[in-house]
């Protein structure tokens, strides 16, 4: 490919030098030179541009380099490379560098059958190429479309290259089909881009380019293998309803990415900075890797990509939807599922959740359920949460509608997409059945403190779910009272130190007697001599009537409770009272023990 020319430098071809001076402009005008005269098309006369259109036919080879086109020179070289007025123009080869084509430029219904060059050429006002088809290679690198462009229908049978070209306005490939290789590297893209409907059957290239608006890729088929990125995306990067039917690494720093509906039909790793990525729908027939990329993304030179204008957004990706998903072939890495919904996908027990893995928390401070039944549960633990479990809480707290652009208020649980609307909220049923499988995922995964907090998020929605039996309920109430469903040491050491503290004030005011029972011997003696018969008694314990927080009784509950806590019988005296303490005392500490147990163990399990 050529490159261009500096402004200032003469071009290595004959050129016109129209309107060349001494000072200022000492080239003048840079078109080549046409044959047989000694100025470019666009300054000869209009009897000698005639003279020498009259010469060309469809196929011939053309060398415009550095010529300016207005509407009315394009147009008549057109005419004069068409057999008819509804044949297509077709030329040979094609010399278009460093041209400039002013005004709205139509290249319709054209054939290039040879190699074409639009290197370093400008386009005025928008460009359109509509039902063109370049046979063979054809290079865009450095061209700058002023207006934009709209490449309708357009065939690329070969390598087509748009490296580092600036399109300034919307540009549009629809329905184009690229057979060959088709490179964007470094190119960049000022205003809206679309490449809808467009057929990649080569290799895919767009290292370093840039969007400063969307990018649209909506029914776009890949083909084959491509590497699309390092991008840079400020605003939504959308595949939605992409085919992708060969391996696709897609690396780009944009501030959102839209799947929806995209097919999957080979494997895929999207390597991510700063984006909210939305997966509804999307069709996942081979693995499929969303990850946060680590670091700031580098060309294959070595050169850093500028990630300024969206660098002010967390850097961690956060996924929002995975609905309608089949997650047997998904792996999130390092994501933010603060608000991915979930609700809807297949397979949630496969998914693999890899690296540092994000979920929403609870809100902070104490907060008070009510709506769904009676039974009032404060808030206090901070663990992993779905957003199902947010939306659905929001509504039965009768939280207000927060205002869009509105951030939520950190005390408060996250409203829905379809707040406060009972009916379109999952309810506690759905929920826990995708927090049980999110568990069977971390289980799989060997990650068992990750599944205690999914088992605990199951077990709040079964608490307040009303397909339960009230006697259930309650149950289930006491279990998360008492230790937070065999999950929170915490609580079940608290409620056991209240026990035994609770034990010993019982065992010291009522438990233990007055002072220890003394024994004593009865018996008759014969007076003619002979066996003689005894019997040993016991005074029964009498109920303290003072001191009874003393030391010495206070060591003495200690012994009793503490035997109790393993199960065990401390062989003291007791006043009836204390044995019917011990008894309780007996069946419900060593429970709560086992409970912290049960909830340590869940906790440092790997």
């Amino acid at each position: 490919m050529t490159t261009p020319s500096p402004p200032s430098a003469a071009p290595s071809w004959p050129y016109c030098g129209h309107g060349a001076t001494a000072g200022s402009d000492p080239v003048g005008c840079r078109g080549r030179q046409i044959s047989s005269y000694s100025v470019c098309l666009a300054h000869v006369s209009d009897v000698d541009r005639s003279a020498y259109l009259s010469t060309l036919r469809p196929g011939s080879d053309v060398d415009f380099r550095g010529t300016p086109f207005t509407g009315f020179i394009l147009n008549s070289l057109l005419r004069a490379l068409r057999s008819a007025n509804t044949s297509p123009a077709i030329f040979g080869i094609a010399f278009f560098d460093e041209a400039t084509f002013e005004g709205l430029t139509f290249l319709e219904n054209v054939l290039f059958s040879q190699v074409a060059t639009f290197n370093g050429a400008t386009f005025t006002d928008h460009a359109v190429f509509k039902d063109a088809i370049f046979s063979s290679d054809v290079g865009f690198s450095g061209t700058i479309f002023s207006g934009g462009a709209t490449f309708s229908t357009t065939q690329f049978e070969k390598a087509a290259v748009f490296s580092d070209a600036r399109f300034l306005g919307n540009t549009i490939f629809l329905y184009s089909t690229f057979n060959g290789d088709a490179h964007f590297d470094d190119a960049k893209f000022s205003r809206h881009a679309g490449f809808s409907s467009a057929t990649l059957s080569g290799k895919t290239h767009f290292t370093g380019t840039i969007f400063l608006e969307g990018v649209n890729f909506a029914g776009t088929i890949f083909n084959k293998e491509s590497l699309i990125g390092p991008i840079t995306c400020i605003d939504t990067f959308d595949l939605s309803g992409a085919s992708f039917n060969a391996p696709v690494t897609i690396e780009a720093a944009a501030h959102r990415v839209q799947c929806l509906r995209t097919q999957w039909n080979s494997t895929a790793n999207l390597r991510l900075r700063y984006s909210e990525v939305d997966l509804t729908g999307a069709v996942l027939t081979f693995p499929v890797s969303v990850a946060t990329h680590p670091s700031q993304f580098q060309k294959p030179n070595g050169q850093m990509v500028d990630e300024s204008s969206v660098s002010h957004q967390e850097t961690r990706v956060r996924v929002t939807s995975i609905q309608s998903v089949d997650a047997a072939h998904l792996v999130l890495t390092d994501t933010d599922l603060s608000d991915c919904l979930f609700s809807g996908a297949f397979h949630l027990d496969q998914i693999r959740l890899e690296g540092r893995t994000i979920f929403a928390a609870p809100p902070r401070g104490v907060h008070f359920t009510r709506q769904i039944w009676p039974i009032v549960t404060p808030v206090l633990t901070r663990r992993n949460t779905v957003a199902e479990e947010h939306h659905w809480r929001a509504v039965a707290a009768n939280q207000p509608t927060v205002q869009s652009g509105t951030q939520p208020s950190l005390r408060n649980w996250r409203n829905g997409p379809h707040h406060p609307d009972l009916d379109q909220t999952p309810d506690p049923e759905d929920v826990a059945a995708l927090y049980r499988q999110l568990r069977k995922a971390s289980e799989d995964a060997k990650d068992e403190p990750g599944a205690a907090d999914f088992y605990y998020g199951e077990m709040e929605m079964r608490r307040h779910s009303r397909t339960w039996k009230e006697a259930e309920r309650w149950l289930l109430q006491m279990y998360w009272l008492l230790s937070g469903y065999g999950l929170r040491a915490s609580r079940a050491l608290g409620w056991l130190t209240l026990a035994m503290m609770t034990t010993i004030l019982l065992m010291m005011s009522f438990g233990l007697p007055k002072e220890s029972p003394k024994q004593g011997v009865t018996g008759v003696i014969p007076a003619e001599g002979g066996l003689a018969k005894f019997e040993i008694y016991k005074h029964d314990p009498e109920d303290p009537t003072k001191d009874r927080l003393t030391s010495e009784r206070f060591e003495k509950s200690l012994g009793v409770t503490l035997n109790s806590v393993i199960f065990r019988s401390s062989g003291e005296d007791l006043t009836t009272a204390g044995e019917y303490i011990e008894m309780a005392s007996r069946f419900s500490e060593p429970i709560l023990l086992g409970l912290a147990a049960l909830a340590i163990r869940g906790r440092v399990k790997r």
